[in-house]
């Protein structure tokens, strides 16, 4: 790469460090390790948040997307845009996960049905987030050998060792580093920064492909050419498509409600919220910064598909994808290949330092998720007596050490798979297939009960532990693949799941749970929580009580929330129209559709492409501004907040750990709320 390249990827990386050495002096409890002390906005979050899907795992799994599906899926895809917008706005499962205040899914287990069944759950999301991690290292790797065109083995005293080897060695010991650090407080501010100068780079990455090298000719070209049910531009001519069709779509938005929060390979980002309405805010807002990364992904891939079916593109691409002799690897490095080839001076750059940060922050999420799952959900429930701040940070930075090396040996030793979307949906669903229903019936049915939650959590794992192994060797012993997909697997997985869950509960429920404990409402209110009470609801049938819209939104949040809704339940009608129209113009026409492929491809340049283009431009100048305030704002209240070495993540009897209170004169911790109950038990206990 040029120089200019070169001095655009190092400049964040020598700020991310910097801010890595600042930022480990805020850490002063388990809390703040765990999550951040509960003090990040809304920018923050969603800022944070999204660079685990700015990583090199994520860019390869939405380019093959690509290549199979061209932009028929976003049709489709559309179906599930009321469905996850209802979701986000109304705080489904987030705002009542946020009211627990328990920092891991497994400590929200523990109140609910048990420690045993923490400790079993901790288990099994511990290692259904290992084998899921496993191949996320090794393709970033393998992704910047390709992009940066090294060579594929370094010599070292005679010794020939994998150039993707020695890359995902300096990551994983950067994101270790930079995570085990300073924990989420680190993770929060140095993924925000990347995430800020990211999606800049997006920004003048896709005004920059527009503007000097987009040939629209070309890839009309390309994008008609394929052939009769397998269309890339026509989402009713594609019969032919196996895998990414419209019951892919529908599976993936149906699981997506009942999987909600379930898959913790960002946990931590549920309990840092300052506020569960901060948190709500921060899960909209996201939606918003999707639009600039889902425009540089689009152009990217457009650019790459055309230069791949190009002459000259296909020679070159093809004679390095004939060096790799693993069929998955070639499946997975056709495009980063191209790009290598296609980018000029300074977009290359720019596209390498996304990635790379990218793979940094996302591997440190990813390390941070499930070392810490491990010790808070496994370790720490089996101890009788609670570990010193020290002592209980020390492990916990041990065990983020423990996952790196895990990651290590199972990229170089697995086989890689074919589709990593499907990939990560079936290894997901090891753990996410039984707790999508003891997540939502906790939180919401009174009447769920541990033995419910027990067969749910089983037979989900067991059933997609079971469909991983019957694909990876179906094809060896049969000669073809096996008949479900893992995205199929992962669905009926669910649906049986679930099924069992409810079933159980109306069986061996005695009494109903005290949900208002849990959620720490009425006399169980927590004084830290900064939400306001008080203030009456609007009674009445009206959209905002629909979307959830309550007091704790002010006139911003509304203007922002209704604009979002509004914005996608137009493109959901335009759906809707167009599929009635494309369908009954075609029947009455005795199969003659109303408009061309040509009338299509025309339709997603301007939706698909300069639509998101001119939106992200505007959306990249907002949230640098929110995103600065919410840093200043955050380590405010880090220098602010008062310490409780109680609050670890534990569950104490006779009140939550995170309850409770460091008085001023060094007594013993108090009480903040009298006069509760004994320890939260379900009649199973």
């Amino acid at each position: 790469m040029h120089w200019i390249d070169w001095t655009i990827v190092a400049l964040p990386l020598v700020i991310c460090l910097g801010v890595v050495l600042y930022t480990q002096r805020y850490v002063r409890s388990v809390a703040d390790f765990m999550a951040g002390g509960r003090n990040a906005g809304r920018f923050l979050l969603a800022t944070a948040r999204s660079e685990q899907g700015a990583g090199a795992a994520g860019y390869v799994a939405a380019f093959q997307i690509f290549l199979v599906a061209g932009f028929t899926l976003t049709w489709w895809s559309q179906i599930s845009i009321p469905v996850g917008l209802l979701i986000a706005i109304s705080g489904f499962v987030i705002y009542r996960y946020r009211q627990t205040r328990a920092m891991t899914l497994g400590q929200f287990f523990e109140m609910r049905y048990g420690r045993g069944f923490r400790l079993f759950t901790g288990f099994v999301g511990f290692f259904a987030g290992l084998v899921n991690f496993g191949v996320i290292p090794v393709v970033g790797a393998r992704f910047m050998v390709y992009l940066l065109e090294l060579p594929p083995m370094l010599h070292v005293f005679s010794v020939q060792i994998p150039t993707y080897l020695v890359l995902m060695t300096i990551f994983l010991s950067v994101s270790t580093l930079m995570t085990a650090t300073g924990g989420q407080v680190t993770v929060l501010i140095t993924d925000c920064i990347e995430g800020m100068y990211s999606q800049l780079l997006y920004t003048l990455i896709a005004i920059t492909l527009l503007a000097f090298f987009f040939n629209w000719q070309q890839t009309h070209d390309v994008l008609l050419s394929a052939e009769p049910g397998k269309s890339l531009v026509n989402p009713f001519d594609t019969q032919s498509a196996t895998d990414f069709n419209i019951w892919f779509v529908l599976m993936a938005t149906i699981s997506g409600v009942y999987k909600i929060m379930a898959w913790q390979n960002s946990h931590a980002f549920n309990a840092s919220a300052a506020t569960p309405h901060e948190s709500v805010m921060g899960g909209i807002m996201g939606r918003w910064r999707s639009l600039a990364v889902t425009a540089m992904i689009t152009l990217l891939s457009v650019c790459a598909l055309t230069y791949l079916k190009s002459p000259e593109g296909s020679v070159v691409v093809n004679n390095i994808l004939s060096q790799i002799s693993d069929k998955a690897v070639r499946s997975q490095m056709q495009i980063p290949i191209a790009l290598s080839q296609l980018l000029p001076v300074g977009v290359k750059g720019a596209l390498v330092s996304i990635v790379l940060l990218g793979v940094i922050s996302g591997d440190g999420i990813h390390l941070h998720s499930w070392g810490s799952i491990f010790i808070q959900d496994v370790v720490v429930p089996l101890r009788r007596k609670p570990l010193p701040v020290r002592q209980h940070l020390l492990i916990l930075r041990l065990a983020m050490v423990g996952v790196a090396v895990w990651a290590w040996t199972f990229g170089a030793l697995f086989p890689q798979v074919d589709y990593l979307a499907l990939w990560f949906q079936v290894t997901e669903a090891i753990f996410t297939g039984g707790a999508g229903a003891a997540i939502v019936g906790g939180l919401y049915w009174s009447r769920g009960t541990a033995p419910a939650a027990w067969t749910a959590m089983i037979t989900g794992s067991v059933l997609c532990t079971g469909g991983i192994f019957t694909r990876v060797y179906w094809e060896k012993v049969y000669g073809h693949e096996f008949i479900l997909n893992g995205m199929q697997i992962s669905f009926f997985a669910s649906i049986i799941a679930v099924s069992l869950y409810v079933i159980v509960s109306l069986m061996t429920c005695r009494q109903p749970f005290n949900m208002d404990k849990l959620l720490h409402r009425g006399a169980y209110r927590v004084a830290t929580d900064l939400d306001p009470v008080g203030v009456p609801a609007r009674k009445g049938f009206n959209l905002n009580r629909v979307l959830g819209i309550d007091e704790q939104f002010s006139r911003s949040d509304r203007w922002i929330t209704l604009g979002i809704f509004y914005w996608s339940m137009t493109w959901v009608a335009f759906f809707a129209v167009g599929s009635c129209v494309y369908l009954g113009g075609k029947a009455l026409n005795h199969g003659t559709p109303p408009w061309s492929d040509e009338g299509w491809a025309s339709y997603w340049l301007v939706v698909s492409i300069y639509l998101p283009v001119l939106i992200g431009t505007g959306t990249t100048i907002w949230f640098t501004i929110g995103c600065w305030h919410d840093i200043r704002v955050f380590f405010s209240r880090l220098k602010e907040e008062r310490v409780n070495p109680l609050d670890d993540g534990t569950v104490a009897h006779g009140a939550f750990a995170e309850d409770l209170t460091i008085p001023h004169n060094g007594s013993q911790p108090a009480v903040k709320t009298a006069g509760r109950p004994g320890p939260l038990r379900t009649e199973a206990d």
